[in-house]
């Protein structure tokens, strides 16, 4: 098993993330609290990485600082930027993602894109075409 130990510090002091807990569960959260005399924080919760797929939700994760909460008009837009920015960290830090890590992000893609559509979105991205449910 790949030691991940580096990676997750390198994270958490570059982007300057906090983690609130390690969850026992393969999923995540990240959020920022604003303070009234200005400050930021930058949380997230994820699985500690131990294995490619926990590492890729924990970047998942940092990856919504990263880019940003406001930067696209479209959740589901937000979502294949930020797994496309894990993934690319993955392979920056020597780790590449294995069909588990490309699998959770197919459904995590395909979810996002569906929620959407039961939510009315007018017009996909194209990027996200892909992700569209395939008719019966």
């Amino acid at each position: 098993m790949t030691e991940f130990a580096p990676i997750v510090e390198e994270m958490k002091d570059r982007y300057d993330i906090r983690v609130r807990r390690w969850r026992s569960s393969m999923s995540g959260k990240a959020w920022r609290v604003y303070y009234h005399d200005g400050r930021a924080m930058n949380w997230i919760e994820s699985p500690r990485p131990r294995t490619p797929i926990s590492l890729a939700i924990f970047l998942h994760e940092v990856g919504h600082h990263v880019i940003g909460f406001q930067r696209y008009r479209r959740r589901c837009e937000e979502e294949f930027h930020v797994w496309m920015w894990a993934l690319a960290a993955m392979r920056r830090h020597g780790v590449e993602p294995d069909a588990k890590v490309h699998r959770r992000v197919d459904l995590s893609m395909r979810y996002a894109v569906g929620k959407a559509l039961r939510r009315g979105i007018k017009t996909m991205p194209e990027s996200l075409l892909r992700y569209l449910p395939q008719a019966a």
